[in-house]
């Protein structure tokens, strides 16, 4: 038996599920990628980069859950 949703309560598809995880995990796993096989960058640096990349990824999740999550009638 499939749950039932409330009226009005949106449906999320699988991208949103995968841009959520990589919203989650870019942050902290991109600046540590790129100083283990770049370049040595500070601690600093890896906390604005991924600063940033949280900033931006909010962003995008934002748009990307407003423009396509469908509501039930």
């Amino acid at each position: 038996m499939a749950m039932k949703r409330k009226p009005g309560e949106p449906i999320y598809l699988g991208r949103h599920v995968l841009a959520l995880g990589l919203a989650v995990v870019c942050p902290g796993a991109l600046p540590q990628l790129y100083h283990l096989l770049v370049a040595p960058i500070s601690m600093e640096v890896r906390i604005a980069a991924g600063l940033l990349i949280a900033v931006g990824a909010g962003l995008v999740l934002v748009r990307l859950y407003s423009v396509s999550a469908k509501n039930e009638p």
